[in-house]
């Protein structure tokens, strides 16, 4: 999907050696559809030459401020840049911007840009003894209250690492795509659950998670505050890990229980039972017979306490149960076939009470579409959702 398509984002680069993951970066966010255009104080040219910039952008990269203000091109009242991304920015270029010093081309466009109320998202990298300074601890909190968005580093090796390339994408594409999903709380319930049967041995599914993953990064770039839970790690999102189906129902509840949880969507492979856990190792070459239990179910326990809540229904007759859990209360089901576990697509039912669509696709453009049926059919306080796909 190409979210960023039409979008022109000034990619202003700094002098940290992170600098030389910004070739990239600045392929990974023209791969989403947008324009990008490189901007260069002269302790980043030090590190990575203008020309590995240029090319990666396709547009010649910008090292000074010339006759033709660039900085008002791009980041003025009448801009062509649609986003100013600093990345990576330095303790030395966080602390100019917050004190108004504009002595670079990066410093000149952020004040420029600051004054025209652009939308700024700033990446620190540097050592983590700097990123500990009380002065830029305290200049980036005086960057977020002007409305900077601040995608918060790595921290390994002591050093402040640059975040991850897929979560600055992902940050810039919920930087602009509107937000129609701005103040709400989404729940995401994702992958397969492992229940052990004897100390080194489990019974689960092929579910990878990426139906849950990226229903989460979707409701992410819409503007939602999002939690996902799940055995897996997704970076720049909240993440509570389970392994269980009871761990799994036990973090759902505390969520319901200790938040608001405007709309939670149940994507998991949760288990349907569990095995009687036998202590020790079952030895090799035995013939053992596992007796399962049945587990509760999840969706029962949200429908209540949530305000929407989605579902997913698996099999041969997944259509069919679809209606009749449209029945007890949720919003919208997804009906799938076992074929899709574990793939990067498929073709989904998307049932609710308006009756339903057949969507094929990616899972990231399922994930969309199933968000924009909420948002059109289920949300209609909140201004539509961008159609990019």
């Amino acid at each position: 999907m190409n979210l960023l398509q039409d979008k022109v984002i000034l990619l202003a680069v700094t002098g940290s050696i992170a600098a030389v993951e910004t070739v990239k970066l600045a392929h990974a966010l023209r791969r989403r559809g947008a324009t990008v255009q490189a901007v260069m104080s002269e302790a980043a040219t030090g590190i990575i030459h203008p020309d590995a910039l240029t090319y990666a952008c396709n547009r010649e990269a910008i090292t000074r401020i010339s006759g033709m203000v660039e900085h008002v091109q791009y980041c003025g009242d009448e801009r062509e840049a649609d986003l100013l991304l600093i990345a990576p920015c330095t303790a030395n270029t966080i602390s100019k911007i917050a004190c108004g010093i504009d002595d670079t081309p990066v410093t000149t466009c952020a004040t420029t840009a600051l004054g025209s109320r652009m939308s700024i998202i700033v990446v620190p990298a540097m050592h983590q003894a700097m990123f500990r300074h009380i002065a830029v601890m305290e200049n980036l909190e005086r960057l977020k209250s002007w409305g900077v968005q601040v995608i918060g580093p790595r921290i390994e090796e002591g050093k402040a690492k640059i975040a991850q390339t897929d979560e600055i994408v992902l940050s810039c594409e919920r930087e602009l795509c509107g937000r129609p999903l701005a103040g709400q709380h989404v729940l995401i319930t994702s992958g397969r659950c492992e229940e052990p049967v004897d100390d080194v041995r489990i019974l689960t599914t092929r579910s990878s998670g990426r139906m849950g993953q990226e229903l989460a990064k979707a409701a992410y770039r819409l503007g939602a505050e999002v939690t996902i839970i799940h055995h897996d790690h997704l970076p720049g999102i909240r993440n509570i890990r389970t392994d269980t189906a009871e761990s799994m129902l036990n973090a759902v509840m505390l969520e319901l229980d200790t938040h608001q949880v405007d709309i939670y969507i149940s994507a998991a492979a949760i288990s349907d039972y569990a095995p009687a856990r036998c202590e020790g190792k079952i030895p090799s070459g035995q013939s053992p017979v596992l007796h399962l239990h049945p587990l509760p179910k999840i969706l029962d326990h949200a429908i209540t306490k949530a305000g929407l809540t989605i579902g997913f229904k698996l099999g041969e007759e997944s259509s069919d149960d679809a209606y009749a859990l449209l029945k007890r209360g949720v919003v919208l089901v997804a009906a799938n076939r076992p074929e899709t576990m574990g793939s990067t697509g498929g073709t989904y039912e998307l049932i609710d009470q308006s009756g339903a669509i057949s969507v094929s696709g990616s899972k990231e453009e399922i994930a969309h579409r199933m968000l924009e049926l909420v948002i059109f059919r289920h949300i209609q306080s909140l201004p539509p959702v961008p159609s990019n796909s």
